[in-house]
C-alpha cells in the first residue's frame, strides 16, 4: 500500500520510525501490550495462603506459572505449601492499588517487549494496553503520560510530538502545546484494565476479557484508518484503501493461544500475536 504524494509533502511528512512508512505515508501499524512481565517488571505482588493460612506474596511472573494450580492443588512456594489465594489476593492490582502504581512503574525494570512499546510511542502510533489489572483506566494513562514525560528508557517526548506534528500535518488538524499533544494522543489510545470492577475469578482467568478489549480495540481502529484514509485522500487524491495490522505481546501463553484462536477464525484477521515468556518475544 502506497501513496504519492508531492516532493513539498514528502520534505514536510517525512519517514517515522513505525507510524509513517519509507515513502511518507501513514504505515496503519497498531500495537497491543500486556502490562506485567511484558512491558514492565513491576514489584506488584499478588496475595497467596499457604496451609497455616499465612499470607505470602507472589510475583505477577510466577503468577502467570502457578495461577492453574491454585485453589485446586497444594503446591510449593518459597519454602511454604501453597493452598490458594489470600483474602482479597488481588488488592494491589485494584483501585485499592492505585496510588502505587504511578510510582512503582516509573522505577520498575523494563519486560520484553518494552522497545516494540518505545517504538509505538516515539513513532506516534496507537496503542493499547490490554492487562489483567482492576486499576481505574486512567490510572494506566496517567503512568504512561508519566513514563513519557521523565523519558524513561528510550522514550523520547520530543520525537513523539515531532512526530504528532507529522500526523497533524497530514489530517490538517491544528497543533497545540507540546504536553496538549500528548495528552491528546494517550486520549487516543484505549486502556484496558480487564478486571476493572470484576471479581478475583477474572484476575484469574482473564482471558475472556482480553478477547473482549481486543475486539473492541480492532474495530476502533479500523475506524481509525477509514477516517484517516479519508483526510489523506481529500488532501492528497488517493484512491487506495489504508489496511491496518496489530500486533499483541503477552508473556502468558493462555492469553496468547485464547487471542490466537480467537481471531484466526475472524475474517480479514489483522492481528499477529507474540509470546514474551522466558524473557523473549516471539511469533506466536
Amino acid at each position: 500500500m502506497k501513496i504519492i504524494l508531492t516532493e513539498e509533502q514528502l520534505s514536510k511528512v517525512k519517514a517515522l520510525t513505525e507510524g509513517f512508512s519509507n515513502v511518507g505515508s501513514p504505515d496503519m501499524k497498531y500495537y497491543a501490550f500486556d502490562w506485567d512481565d511484558n512491558i514492565m517488571r513491576m514489584p506488584t505482588e499478588i496475595v497467596v495462603q499457604d496451609e497455616k493460612g499465612d499470607e505470602i506474596g507472589m510475583s505477577t511472573e510466577d503468577f502467570a506459572e502457578y495461577r492453574v494450580k491454585l485453589g485446586k492443588e497444594p503446591f510449593e512456594y518459597k519454602g511454604k505449601t501453597i493452598v490458594g489465594l489470600a483474602q482479597d489476593a488481588f488488592r494491589n492490582f485494584t483501585t485499592k492499588g492505585d496510588s502505587k502504581f504511578i510510582p512503582d512503574s516509573l522505577k520498575a525494570e523494563t519486560g520484553p517487549a518494552w522497545d516494540d512499546f518505545v517504538e509505538a510511542v516515539n513513532g506516534g502510533s496507537i496503542f493499547s494496553i490490554i492487562t489483567a489489572r482492576g486499576h481505574t483506566p486512567s490510572v494506566l494513562k496517567d503512568a504512561v503520560y508519566g513514563l513519557i514525560m521523565n523519558n524513561k528508557n528510550g522514550l523520547n517526548k520530543d520525537e513523539l510530538v515531532k512526530n504528532l506534528k507529522k500526523y497533524r500535518e497530514l489530517t490538517d488538524e491544528k497543533e497545540g502545546s507540546d504536553e496538549d499533544m500528548i495528552e491528546e494522543y494517550l486520549n487516543m489510545c484505549k486502556f484496558y484494565p480487564v478486571t476493572y470492577g470484576e471479581s478475583k475469578v477474572g484476575a484469574i482467568n482473564p482471558e475472556e476479557g482480553k478477547i473482549s478489549a481486543m475486539k473492541e480495540f480492532i474495530t476502533y481502529i479500523k475506524d481509525m484508518a477509514k477516517h484517516l484514509h479519508k483526510s489523506a485522500y481529500l488532501k492528497n487524491k488517493v484512491s487506495n484503501n489504508f489496511i491496518p495490522t496489530l500486533g499483541f505481546s503477552d508473556d502468558d501463553v493462555r492469553n496468547v493461544e485464547k487471542m490466537k484462536s480467537y481471531f484466526e477464525k475472524e475474517p480479514g484477521n489483522i492481528l499477529k500475536t507474540y509470546l514474551t515468556a522466558g524473557g523473549k518475544k516471539k511469533l506466536y
